[in-house]
C-alpha cells in the first residue's frame, strides 16, 4: 500500500475520533526481525484483560454483557435507537479499557435507559453471559444497573481531590478495603527496610485487606492473573527464538522469570538488563510500568509497546543523548540537584508495530523508562519518541482550522505551521531523552515523597527543561532547530494549550485531574501569573494568548524549572502540593465555556486512539512461515470484537 493509498482516519464516535498509524520500513526488515515482531506483539494482545480489570474490578463483566447484546440481538432490535445509544457505550467502554474516561477518569454516563437494559438483557442468551456463583440474569441486570447507571457509585476510577482518602474514593482495582494511611504506612515500612536500591514496592500487586490483615495479591503467572501471564510467556518465549542477538534473549529470559515469579528484584535485574540492551533494531516494552492509574503513584497498570528503530529520524535524537552531559551541566537548577555524571542515556525515534493494554487504544508519543530513580542514575535510561504516531497526529489535523482559532493573529499561524511539527518532535526528544533523566534526588529522599502529586510535579520537570533548552543555541549550533526563532512555535503552541484549549477536554464543573494535563496547566498558569511575559488577550469575545516577550518567558521557564527539581530533589510534599493546588486544579468556568463553544464549532474530536495493523503469517506449501504482512483495512467494532474473542483470558 502506497503512501497515498493509505487512510489515517478512521471511525468518530462520542469525543473520540480513530487513527491509523503506518508501519514504514517494515516490508525492508528480515524475516527473523518480522517473526520476532509477531511473536512479541501476541504477547501484547495477551495483556489486554489485565489492564481492563485494574481499571475497575467490574470492567470484564460490563464489557461481556455488552458484547453478547451486540453479538446477539436481530437486525430489527440493532435498528432501535437505544440499541444505537448502548454501542456508542460499548465502543467508549473498549477506548478506555472500562467504564471510565481514558482522560478525565470520571464515570461514563449512559444515554441508553435502565429499562432498555434490563429488557434487552433478558433477550440474549444467558449461557452466553458473565454470570458468577450461580446468578440469574436479573440479579446481573440489578448488579450492573447500579454500576453503570448509578452517578454516585464508584464515580471517579482515579480521585486526586486534596484532602480526600485517595484510594478509598477511587474505583480502580489496586486496592480492597484499604485506607489511604494503611497503604502509605505498609508501603513505606518495606521501604525503610530496604534500604538503598529498594524494588519498587506494590508496583504488581492489589493490596486487600482480609480478616483485618494488610495481603498483597501479586500479579505473577501462579497468582493474580496467572492466565494472562502465562499466554504472554508463552509468546515471549516464543519471541525469543527469532531474538536478534543473545542480549535481547537474555532480557526476555528474566522478563520471563519476574512474571513467572512476581518478583521485584527480579524485575529491577530485568530492567537494568533492558536499558543496557542496546544492539538490534527491534524492541518492546511489556510489564506493569506506568503508576498513573494509582492515586498513590504505587502500583502499575500492565501495557505493551512493540517497535523498531526509525535509523534516519534517530540521527536526531542520538544527538541528543550523545550531549546530555552538556545540558545536565548548563541546566539552570542547583548544581547540588545535578547529576555529576550522566549515565546510559539512549534515545531513539521508532516506529510502533503493536500497542497494547494502557498503551491502546490511546497512547503516548514518548516513553523514557525505567522508572526506578536509583537505576536511572546508576545504569541509565532508554527514551524513544514514537514517530509514526506524531505522523499519523499530524497528517490528521492538516486544514481543520484549530490554528486559525485559537491563535492571536496570521503571523503566529504561520510561524508554527512553519515550525510546529519539528518543534513538537524536538520537545518531545528533550523531555523524554534529557527531561526524565536529568537531576538527582538528595541523599535519604523517598521517590515517593511527594505521593499523589508526584506523577504531575515529574512530567513539569521533564516539559520545562525541555522548554528551556529548546531555546538555546545549542540546539541550533547541532542543527537540530532550523534557526534561533523556531521555538517561539512550541512556546506559543505550549502556552495556548496549557491556559486554553487543552479545556476541551474537561467536562464543565470538573477540576484537572490527569498528570500530563495538571502539569502543562501548571507551567502556564504560573507563568501567567508570576511576570509579564505572556497576558490573556479579549478580542471580538474571544480570549487569545498573547507573548510579549519570549526571552522573557524562557527566564521564567528557567525560575520554575529549578524550583520544581529542588522539590523533587528534596521531597518537599508540601511545596509540590502548594504548587499543584493552586496552579493546576482549578478552571475559570467563564473561559472553559467560551474554549468549549469555540471548539465545538471545529467539529473536531478532542481525543484521538489508533487502531492496530493485523499482522498475517504467509505460510508455503509445506506450512512454513515465509513472510508477514500487514493489513490496514480491520474497522474498530472487528478489531475490538476479535480481540476479546482471541485474546480474553480472565473471563
Amino acid at each position: 500500500m502506497t503512501e497515498a493509498d493509505f487512510s489515517y482516519t478512521g471511525e468518530r464516535f462520542a469525543d473520540i475520533q480513530l487513527l491509523r498509524y503506518r508501519l514504514n520500513g517494515f516490508e525492508q526488515l528480515s524475516l527473523s526481525q518480522k517473526r520476532y515482531i509477531y511473536c512479541l506483539a501476541k504477547a501484547t494482545l495477551f495483556g489486554r484483560d489485565i489492564t481492563f480489570d485494574q481499571f475497575g474490578r467490574y470492567n470484564l463483566i460490563i464489557r461481556k454483557t455488552l458484547e453478547t447484546i451486540v453479538s446477539d440481538l436481530t437486525p430489527d432490535e440493532r435498528n432501535e435507537e437505544e440499541f444505537q445509544k448502548l454501542e456508542v457505550y460499548l465502543k467508549r467502554v473498549w477506548f478506555s479499557n472500562g467504564i471510565y474516561h481514558h482522560y478525565g477518569c470520571e464515570k461514563f454516563k449512559p444515554d441508553f435507559s435502565e429499562s432498555f437494559f434490563r429488557n434487552i438483557l433478558n433477550k440474549v442468551d444467558a449461557r452466553r453471559l458473565p454470570l458468577e456463583n450461580g446468578e440469574t440474569v436479573d440479579e446481573l441486570a440489578d448488579k450492573l444497573v447500579r454500576i453503570i447507571f448509578d452517578a454516585d457509585y464508584l464515580p471517579k476510577r482515579v480521585n486526586k481531590a486534596d484532602g480526600e482518602d485517595l484510594v478509598m474514593t477511587s474505583a480502580c482495582n489496586y486496592y480492597e478495603g484499604v485506607t489511604q494511611q494503611e497503604a502509605e504506612d505498609y508501603y513505606n515500612a518495606l521501604k525503610d527496610k530496604a534500604g538503598e536500591n529498594a524494588p519498587s514496592f506494590g508496583l504488581n500487586s492489589r493490596l486487600v485487606k482480609r480478616n483485618g490483615k494488610l495481603t498483597e495479591e501479586v500479579y505473577s503467572a501462579d497468582a493474580l492473573y496467572a492466565n494472562a501471564i502465562r499466554h504472554i510467556i508463552h509468546w515471549l518465549e516464543k519471541a525469543r527464538e527469532f531474538a536478534e542477538n543473545d542480549k535481547q534473549r537474555d532480557v526476555i529470559s528474566t522478563l520471563v522469570e519476574y512474571y513467572r515469579t512476581g518478583d521485584l528484584r527480579t524485575f529491577d535485574e530485568y530492567s537494568i538488563k533492558w536499558v543496557e540492551c542496546l544492539e538490534g533494531r527491534v524492541d518492546f516494552i511489556n510489564g506493569f510500568i506506568e503508576v498513573y492509574g494509582d492515586p498513590l503513584g504505587l502500583k502499575a497498570s500492565w501495557e505493551g509497546i512493540v517497535e523498531y528503530t526509525d535509523l534516519e529520524a534517530t540521527k536526531r535524537t542520538r544527538t541528543i543523548s550523545d550531549n546530555a552531559q552538556w545540558f545536565e551541566d548548563h541546566s539552570p537548577v542547583d548544581p547540588r540537584f545535578r547529576k555529576p555524571v550522566v549515565k546510559g542515556v539512549t534515545a531513539n525515534v521508532i516506529c510502533a508495530a503493536m500497542l497494547g493494554g494502557d498503551e491502546y487504544p490511546s497512547t503516548a508519543i514518548g516513553i523514557n523508562l525505567p522508572n526506578a530513580d536509583w537505576i536511572r542514575a546508576q545504569h541509565g535510561s532508554k527514551s524513544v519518541t514514537i514517530g509514526n504516531l506524531t505522523d499519523a497526529y499530524n497528517k490528521a489535523a492538516k486544514g481543520n482550522g484549530f490554528l486559525e482559532e485559537f491563535a492571536i493573529d496570521r503571523e503566529t499561524v504561520d510561524m508554527i505551521r512553519k515550525y510546529g511539527d519539528v518543534c513538537d518532535d524536538l520537545h518531545t526528544d528533550l523531555h523524554e531523552c534529557l527531561g526524565h533523566g536529568s537531576g538527582q534526588l538528595l541523599p535519604g529522599v523517598n521517590p515517593d515523597a511527594l505521593k499523589a502529586y508526584g506523577n504531575t510535579i515529574e512530567e513539569a520537570r521533564a516539559d520545562l527543561f525541555g522548554l528551556y533548552y529548546i531555546a538555546d543555541k545549542k540546539l541550533t549550533e547541532l542543527k537540530l532547530t532550523p534557526d534561533e526563532n523556531a521555538y517561539k512555535s512550541q512556546y506559543y503552541s505550549y502556552i495556548m494549550n496549557g491556559l486554553l484549549t487543552q479545556l476541551v477536554r474537561i467536562t464543565p464543573g470538573n477540576k484537572i485531574e490527569e498528570a500530563h494535563m495538571r502539569n502543562r496547566a501548571l507551567i502556564a498558569r504560573w507563568c501567567l501569573e508570576n511576570g509579564n511575559a505572556i497576558t490573556l488577550e479579549k478580542r471580538d469575545g474571544k480570549t487569545y494568548v498573547r507573548i510579549n516577550d519570549y526571552e522573557e518567558l524562557r527566564r521564567q521557564f528557567a525560575t520554575l524549572l529549578a524550583e520544581v527539581q529542588r522539590i523533587k530533589s528534596e521531597g518537599d510534599y508540601e511545596a509540590g502540593r502548594m504548587l499543584v493546588e493552586k496552579y493546576a486544579v482549578n478552571i475559570d468556568p467563564e473561559i472553559h465555556n467560551e474554549v468549549l463553544d469555540r471548539y465545538r464549532h471545529l467539529n473536531i474530536a478532542p481525543y484521538k486512539g489508533f487502531l492496530n495493523p493485523r499482522m498475517l503469517p504467509v505460510f508455503n506449501a509445506n506450512g512454513e512461515v515465509i513472510d508477514i504482512t500487514l493489513d490496514y483495512s480491520e474497522g474498530y467494532d472487528e478489531q475490538m470484537m476479535r480481540y476479546s474473542q482471541q485474546y480474553a483470558t480472565l473471563i
